[in-house]
């Protein structure tokens, strides 16, 4: 056994340094903790966005209007609390990216798109883009792309398709 008076503190410093490595371990645990909890977060609102994104396209889609006027701004709520969560805006507006003659062997076509001239109906490509915005400060911003193809008479097609490759 060592004398009392020989003895310089070493448990003390052993102490010391063990106590530094389990608060450092600490502070290492929680970082990682809020850095998990952060993705999650983001993660969320990101789904949260794509959600609001389809439900303002689904919207648009639900009629033709978006064929010869570009859709208006839509605010989304998200979660049924009655407050707006997102703010969706279609930009640019839906295009039409090509457009073909219907043939009479394709599948669920109107009986009205044959008649004694032939095609008198035409499939029509269309490109929407929704910009979704986070209205409660986060920031978020996702873009939702969402192709539909339509069938549409002659004179639709030449009038909302101008452009987009001509008719084929």
């Amino acid at each position: 056994m060592i004398p009392l008076h020989k003895q310089h503190g070493s448990t003390l410093m052993v102490a010391l340094v063990m106590l530094v490595l389990l608060t450092m371990m600490a502070i290492s645990a929680m970082n990682a903790t809020t850095s998990g909890i952060q993705v999650v977060g983001n993660a969320q609102l990101r789904e949260e966005a794509v959600a609001a994104g389809q439900k303002a396209i689904e919207s648009v889609l639900s009629n033709n209007a978006f064929l010869t006027t570009a859709p208006a701004t839509q605010t989304i709520d998200i979660n049924g609390d009655g407050v707006a969560d997102y703010s969706v805006a279609f930009t640019p507006a839906p295009s039409c990216v090509s457009m073909v003659a219907s043939q009479p062997t394709d599948a669920n076509l109107p009986k009205v798109c044959f008649g004694s001239v032939g095609a008198v109906c035409y499939w029509a490509e269309w490109q929407v883009t929704a910009v979704v915005t986070d209205l409660h400060g986060s920031g978020a911003t996702v873009t939702v792309n969402q192709g539909i193809k339509t069938i549409t008479g002659i004179n639709a097609a030449v009038s909302s398709c101008a452009g987009a490759g001509g008719i084929t």
